[in-house]
């Protein structure tokens, strides 16, 4: 029995609000330092206005010695200078705001650059009186003597997360690289500091930030050793003692109060919520805390308990798993769900979850569009997703990697003396998952490096941006880009079945097509996307086989709903029952 309680759910703003997210440095450059900057998206106001968004969502653009890509912040309050100035942001909030759009910053406070002033100041001093704002330790001592890290936990870009200050002889915690100093979220100044940014920035304009890492900043202050999962590893994963932490509430409630005053929208990343029950403290409206958070079990699907960087198979039943848990337990809870396949963190959702092959690339991105832009909760789209942009080519190796969580763990294997043949399977896996493959320039044309800079980008162009570029989609009715459009559409002008309607997933053993219903009232819809390559023999439940019409289909050419269909590679039906 489908459960239909959306008469009585809230309609805030942001529950209608569809997202576009962009990286700065690879989306439009404007001034040939083939690095993308502010005054470049503002010249792109009007194409993200065309695909049918509502908010866009600016990776970070603070001042940063770009260590990791600008999430090492040195200035809170202040532009990166390759990206340009304040007053260019404040350029790019009233461009959005005149065409009806929203700005969502990215806001890192998990940690800061070791270049912030805060920072700078309390290595410099045991007495200084930002020493407090970072988490300091004594080191351990071992059992000849030797100095050790305060304990054993492996930071996420590999190694300790400690750091040894010897003009202090005490260590700093840095769950990322060591440039990224962890703020000491125990210390009231510091949750005082993060409430005064957020406020510098609501009161210039922003419309709600994207809080990066945020269910990390609350630890276990014991600091103890994680246990010994992997014997031949120095390090250990001591995410239990650090995510989800006993203060998190607390912390996001103090957010969310500034949240709530500005009618601010709010989204968290937190890596390690599997349990709904845990997640709905987060996001239920009566909690007054985020309004969505970022879970990460598709995006974690073929990653294996070896490492982030070895493949694993998974199969379609184990993405109606997810999709359904989630689906059917934030609607009946009052949450909400951020839906998302891929983001400047994540590989291609083309290349990743369907095929990029010449013959099925088109089809499968429209079917991706389909199965993530009809379920219940906000959508968010990475820039180029739009255009069906893909995976790196094979042909590119190591050598063409910026990233630097990517670089250390190949790096690693090398020097442990990993074989030839492990080292091929890691570089294939990082070809498909690596995080440089959402970082390629920004296809806009088929020009000298895809219309995005007169001169060599700070990463190479994709092989294949002649044919697969913005210019070539936006007037073409049959592209990608424009598919996008029309799910956005369907979103709007169906919000009550699309936005607030319940969800029932239709035959969840399948492994070749994933189909659910959404349903408001006596309103009922039926999505179906075939995830094969192959032809999907598919037989309808008898409760669908009814009169109605095709809303949508990626193929473009079907009319009606059989009993017995014979799907296409990839092709995805939404059909409105009578």
């Amino acid at each position: 029995m489908v459960v239909d309680n959306s008469l009585s759910a809230k309609r805030p703003w942001w529950k209608e609000a569809n997202v576009y997210q962009i990286y700065p440095a690879s989306f439009k450059d404007s001034n040939g330092d083939g690095v993308g900057d502010i005054p470049g998206i503002i010249s792109k106001l009007d194409y993200i206005k065309d695909l049918g968004v509502d908010i866009v969502w600016l990776c970070p653009c603070y001042k940063s010695p770009q260590v990791d890509m600008g999430y090492d912040i040195s200035d809170y309050r202040d532009i990166y200078e390759k990206y340009g100035t304040l007053d260019d942001i404040d350029d790019l909030i009233r461009g959005l705001h005149e065409r009806g759009l929203k700005l969502v910053m990215d806001l890192v406070v998990n940690h800061t650059s070791d270049q912030h002033e805060w920072f700078k100041s309390a290595i410099s001093s045991k007495d200084s009186p930002y020493r407090d704002y970072y988490v300091w330790k004594k080191p351990k001592i071992g059992p000849n003597g030797e100095r050790l890290p305060p304990n054993n936990w492996l930071s996420y870009f590999r190694g300790s997360v400690w750091e040894y200050d010897e003009a202090s002889d005490e260590y700093y915690l840095h769950l990322f690289a060591k440039e990224q100093p962890d703020l000491n979220w125990e210390n009231p100044k510091v949750q005082a500091e993060v409430h005064d940014v957020i406020r510098f920035w609501l009161d210039r304009g922003v419309d709600g930030f994207r809080l990066d890492a945020i269910n990390l900043i609350s630890k276990d202050l014991d600091f103890p050793d994680a246990a010994v999962a992997n014997p031949s590893a120095k390090y250990q994963d001591g995410a239990i003692y650090y995510t989800n932490g006993p203060r998190l509430h607390e912390h996001l409630r103090g957010m969310g109060k500034i949240f709530r005053e500005y009618d601010a929208f709010s989204v968290g990343e937190m890596g390690g919520f599997t349990d709904p029950n845990e997640v709905i403290k987060v996001v239920a409206e009566e909690r007054e805390e985020l309004n969505m958070i970022f879970q990460f079990e598709i995006v974690d699907m073929d990653i294996s308990p070896v490492g982030r960087y070895f493949p694993r198979k998974w199969k379609l039943s184990e993405l109606k798993r997810i999709v359904n848990k989630w689906e059917t337990y934030m609607y009946e809870h009052h949450g909400w769900n951020a839906l998302y396949l891929e983001n400047h963190d994540q590989g291609r959702s083309v290349s990743r979850f369907a095929s990029d092959k010449p013959e099925f690339r088109a089809h499968a991105a429209k079917m991706l569009a389909t199965f993530l832009g009809l379920q219940s909760g906000s959508v968010f789209v990475y820039e180029g997703q739009e255009l069906g942009m893909a995976n790196m080519p094979k042909s590119w190796g190591i050598d063409k990697l910026k990233d630097l969580e990517s670089i250390n763990f190949y790096t690693e294997l090398v020097e442990s003396g990993a074989s030839e043949e492990v080292l091929q399977v890691v570089l294939a896996d990082l070809q498909k998952k690596c995080r440089d493959n959402a970082r390629t320039p920004m296809q806009w044309d088929s020009t000298a490096f895809a219309g995005f800079s007169t001169v060599q980008p700070w990463m190479d162009v994709m092989d294949d941006y002649k044919e697969w570029n913005a210019v070539s989609q936006v007037d073409d009715p049959s592209s990608v880009y424009s598919y996008w459009r029309s799910i956005f559409d369907l979103r709007r002008a169906h919000k009550d079945i699309f936005v607030y309607g319940s969800f029932n997933l239709v035959d969840a053993v399948d492994e070749q097509v994933l189909s659910y219903e959404r349903r408001y009232e006596g309103k009922r819809v039926l999505v179906i996307t075939s995830f094969s390559e192959l032809e999907a023999l598919w037989t309808v439940p008898e409760e669908y086989v009814r009169s109605g019409k095709v809303l949508l289909s990626n193929y473009g050419d079907v009319e009606n709903l059989k009993k017995d269909i014979a799907l296409r590679p990839f092709e995805a039906i939404v059909y409105l029952l009578d």
